[in-house]
């Protein structure tokens, strides 16, 4: 198990060689945040995150980076209660739990209402291609991760966003 201090420290070490940092960073919860579907668990099962997970939180909070849910999750009920006991709940911005065929465009249009953050000052973090592919149409800088956040994927993620920004101030080349 990764000590949060130590991966909160690293990944504010990473947050620090960047200019140009996102506004808002969203989440994916089943096998991003958590390695598990929390469809199939029951209410009263522990939860836990990916041993990154609480450091990167944590850190980009610490710089003042807003963090927030998309998750196509029909347990609404269950992913708000294991949020609220692991204890993090409170850190998000916004929180859109709903089951959807709409690949998270959903979920996205209704954190940018609720956060009056632009799609391209968002970098977002998911275990699914479909999710990614989606949201990225939408200008949001998506990160695909195989097992849970880690530094490596803030990492590729912060690279990604400054360069993806560096492009809207020229052209777009996508």
């Amino acid at each position: 198990m990764a000590d949060d201090k130590k991966v909160k420290e690293e990944a504010e070490q990473i947050l620090g060689l960047h200019q140009k940092l996102p506004s808002l960073v969203v989440f994916d919860l089943d096998h991003t945040l958590w390695p598990f579907y929390c469809d199939c668990c029951y209410e009263g099962d522990t939860p836990n995150l990916y041993p990154h997970a609480r450091g990167i939180i944590q850190a980009l909070k610490g710089r003042g980076i807003d963090v927030a849910i998309a998750s196509r999750s029909p347990a609404r009920d269950i992913a708000t209660a294991f949020l609220d006991r692991l204890g993090i709940r409170s850190i998000f911005v916004a929180e859109e739990i709903f089951s959807s065929w709409t690949h998270k465009t959903q979920h996205f249009q209704k954190i940018q209402r609720k956060t009056g953050i632009p799609f391209d000052s968002m970098l977002f973090f998911d275990d699914e291609d479909r999710n990614i592919e989606a949201v990225s149409r939408m200008g949001v800088t998506s990160i695909l991760v195989n097992n849970g956040v880690t530094l490596e994927a803030l990492r590729q993620g912060l690279a990604d966003f400054a360069q993806e920004s560096s492009s809207h101030g020229t052209k777009k080349t996508k």
